[in-house]
């Protein structure tokens, strides 16, 4: 059984309505994020339907995308509408043991747009942060340009159960700093292995395998020539990771290394999110 450490179903499901289809007949299991209440509804139904069915799982979790401020900003000018009740829904889930994790949070400071709202995504990932720690969650992070402000929260991070970064972009050295620091962290790998990205290329080769999770990030980053990523990318990204991984030459390069990879890969996985297979 394949995993996808990180996607958003329901946006995917607009754009392929046999997305729930292809990942069961990948046997797919999958973690799912969700910002908005109504995503989030249909994503437990959907692992409702999976549990019933027996098929691949499907972990939930919610937070405040860090964009989400700006985007809010560019729809209502120049106010940030009060995120409070999207919290408060966030929290009710946490208390009802509804969440597999806390995300995606984190810190998005790619363009001068996201940078304006720098406070106010302090703000919110201090309260996202708290409720991982008081309910012992895992927090998926969301992190452009802004690993130095992870860094900062080191010794809260520490106290985590896990903490997830999703399509990873820092360094491999910071990747390997963070886990000196004692932090239990899975770096998420995704089509930007296939598209060439020399960073991740370079972090995915060199960090710990059993630290490596693959994702798609469904629905948002498609390889060349496609309009969405999907589940059916996750094999890809798998050969991708086995070509980095090889330790004999090309012959490793085969099914037999995929399946062994695929097998840590998915340990990784539930680890990580505190479920079992």
């Amino acid at each position: 059984m394949a995993t996808d450490a990180h996607c958003h179903l329901s946006d995917l499901l607009k754009q392929f309505p046999y997305a729930e289809q292809e990942r069961r007949y990948l046997g797919l299991a999958c973690a799912v994020s969700a910002w908005n209440p109504k995503d989030f509804t249909a994503h437990e139904e959907l692992a409702q339907h999976a549990l019933q069915d027996k098929a691949p799982r499907i972990f939930l979790c919610f937070a405040l995308h860090p964009q989400v401020p700006a985007v809010v900003a560019a729809q209502h000018g120049s106010a940030i509408p009060e995120f409070s009740t999207l919290l408060d829904f966030m929290e009710t889930l946490a208390a009802a043991d509804r969440l597999h994790g806390i995300g995606e949070t984190g810190f998005d400071l790619y363009n001068q747009a996201f940078r304006n709202t720098e406070a106010i995504q302090e703000e919110l990932f201090r309260v996202h942060l708290d409720l991982a720690l008081t309910r012992q969650l895992p927090l998926v992070l969301h992190v452009r340009r802004a690993m130095h402000k992870v860094f900062a929260y080191k010794q809260a991070l520490k106290r985590l159960p896990g903490v997830i970064f999703h399509a990873y972009s820092g360094t491999l050295g910071e990747g390997e700093a963070l886990l000196r620091q004692g932090i239990n962290a899975y770096f998420s790998f995704g089509t930007a292995l296939v598209l060439g990205r020399k960073e991740s290329i370079r972090s995915c080769a060199g960090l710990p395998l059993d630290r490596v999770l693959l994702e798609t990030d469904a629905p948002y980053q498609p390889l060349r020539g496609r309009t969405f990523s999907s589940g059916q990318d996750i094999p890809i990204v798998l050969k991708a990771v086995s070509r980095l991984r090889h330790d004999g030459g090309p012959a490793t390069w085969g099914e037999s290394h995929e399946s062994t990879l695929e097998s840590v890969i998915d340990r990784n996985f539930y680890r990580a999110y505190g479920g079992t297979g």
